[in-house]
């Protein structure tokens, strides 16, 4: 007893004291890269996902240390800047002990207009010749440029209507940027009348009368929903301030690329047309949310934002533009929000809906790229520029993504009431050797169509006896060379990819629904019954449509199944 009082309590531990917390240790240097790389931006959680962009762009992967030292940085948990990370398609997330991916990254699309057209064989190609540990070639989701398909991205340069050839060009030459194609610039729209109509309405106008002049209009939501703009402005001034405005400029509806078209076009006609919501709302900050696939739109918005703050027609910071990271799934209005506040982009349940509990529990309005557009010019204009336009009994305007077996692929503008007899009129007509079979009245969540109904509208309202909508007006056109159950299977596998996995009957039935669909002949009452319950218990509209393209080709083609 004696000598144990001697030696004191602390002689009999192991003397192995703990010099670390647990866990992943912060190292030293990779904490300096991230610290450098932030620089002086406030480090807000909601700016998580534009960090990542950060060190993926300077580093071309996260490593786990930088991942480590950017949550010691922004104080948040390892596991949510991990959970985060790797959501996105767009990061490159790397483990200890991992090889990084090479320096150079080859994306083939490989959705419907690029499939028909052999992105598939391209894709086969290019992994044959190329050494895997220089350049890596991966499969990717509609990149929004089908009018050119087929369609690649070598690092952030895209190759339009691609070829092994072309690629190698590319590489030898070191051509992987981005390219930044001819617009109209501020200057250029400013002498042309814009902002007049913004600057005046700051001064002298009524909100209430805007919103009667888009109602008026006839003007819907163009990102598919097809909602009455205006009447979503008096649903968000209902509610106390602060108010938010969020453009979706996630175009990643297989087939859809107006957006896009509109933007390296005339980025103006949509920045005063956003502005303009923004002032009738009285939001506090606009929020645009790009695509990544988009790197040059990215460029340009950059570009005049900034001068549009120079020219004090905006404060700094007002208008906070926002990149997406490869997820099909933020284009949807409430995915697209958390992703806003980064975090994953998972759709949420409603009520309540956006309008009353959106950005950071904000009121927000949120409208597409285009329809924005549309409200600066029906300003401009009046609302006889959409209203006056008739056609089969229709109203308004529409801009048809048009790609496939066509002559003239690209968006073309037509009336409302437009059918696809009309579209492949001004789409040139089909191709040479090719006999019109089938389409796509608005991407894969529309499903296929014969092109026995070729007099039916395409616009709102009005395709839903047939089991299908309008939706983004992405038209894709087949022939006779074409599968359609092939075509279906290729709609499902995107599903399949791009399900965020929050409900049951979305990620496990795109799974089970691509397994039953390869199969050579189709057990068409269990996949009724999947269809069903993907329809009726999904959450968002990803699930609830996945089902479109196998129940249309069941009803239309039953000869190929």
């Amino acid at each position: 007893m004696q000598d144990r009082e001697a030696k004191g309590v602390w002689k009999s531990g192991k003397g192995k004291g703990r010099h670390t917390p647990k866990g992943r240790q912060l190292e030293d240097t990779a904490w300096e890269e991230v610290r450098a790389l932030l620089g002086e931006r406030p480090h807000r959680r909601d700016l998580l996902i534009e960090f990542l962009h950060l060190i993926q762009d300077e580093y071309g992967h996260l490593s786990a240390a930088h991942l480590r030292a950017l949550a010691e940085e922004m104080r948040i948990s390892m596991a949510e800047v991990y959970e985060v990370a790797t959501f996105y398609a767009h990061f490159d997330v790397v483990k200890e002990g991992e090889t990084p991916p090479p320096a150079l990254t080859i994306r083939v699309c490989d959705s419907l207009s690029c499939e028909l057209v052999g992105s598939q064989a391209l894709k086969q190609a290019l992994e044959t010749g190329l050494d895997p540990a220089e350049i890596r070639v991966l499969r990717a989701p509609c990149m929004g440029r089908c009018e050119t398909a087929p369609v690649l991205e070598i690092g952030h340069n895209h190759i339009t209507h691609a070829t092994v050839e072309k690629t190698m060009q590319a590489i030898e030459e070191g051509d992987t940027h981005t390219h930044i194609p001819d617009y109209e610039g501020f200057e250029a729209y400013r002498a042309d009348g814009g902002y007049e109509t913004l600057l005046d309405l700051r001064e002298n106008g009524d909100w209430e009368g805007v919103q009667q002049l888009i109602l008026d209009s006839g003007l819907r939501g163009l990102g598919g929903a097809g909602f009455p703009s205006g009447k979503k402005w008096g649903f968000v001034r209902a509610n106390a301030g602060p108010r938010y405005l969020a453009v979706n400029g996630d175009e990643g509806e297989p087939g859809t690329f107006k957006d896009r078209y509109y933007l390296e076009r005339r980025p103006h006609a949509f920045l005063e047309g956003m502005l303009i919501a923004g002032w009738a709302v009285e939001a506090e900050t606009c929020f645009i949310y790009m695509r990544d696939e988009y790197p040059g739109i990215l460029e340009i918005l950059r570009r005049e934002i900034r001068a549009l703050e120079d020219a004090g027609i905006v404060a700094q910071g007002y208008i906070d533009l926002r990149r997406g990271a490869g997820a099909y799934i933020c284009g949807e209005e409430s995915a697209m929000i958390e992703s806003i506040e980064g975090k994953r982009g998972i759709p949420r349940h409603r009520p309540p809906f956006v309008a009353q509990v959106g950005v950071f529990d904000r009121p927000t309005l949120v409208h597409n790229v285009e329809t924005l557009y549309w409200v600066n010019r029906v300003c401009r204009e009046g609302h006889g520029l959409l209203s006056k336009m008739e056609f089969n009994d229709r109203k308004g305007l529409r801009s048809f993504s048009v790609s496939g077996r066509v002559n003239q692929p690209g968006v073309h503008l037509l009336p409302a009431g437009a059918t696809i007899s009309d579209v492949l009129e001004a789409a040139g007509g089909m191709l040479d050797g090719h006999e019109f079979k089938a389409y796509q009245p608005g991407g894969p969540s529309s499903g296929l169509l014969p092109a026995s109904l070729n007099d039916v509208p395409l616009d709102f309202d009005m395709l839903q006896e047939h089991g299908t909508f309008i939706g983004s007006a992405a038209v894709v056109i087949l022939s006779d060379k074409d599968s359609m159950r092939d075509a279906a299977l290729n709609m499902l596998r995107f599903f399949e990819d791009e399900s965020c996995g929050q409900c049951t009957p979305c990620r496990v039935g795109c799974e089970k629904a691509v397994k039953l669909m390869q199969a050579d002949h189709w057990d068409q009452p269990l996949l009724d019954e999947l269809c069903t319950a993907m329809a009726d218990a999904s959450i968002c509209g990803l699930g609830q449509a996945a089902p479109n393209p196998i129940r249309s080709v069941i009803r239309h083609f039953p000869e190929e199944v």
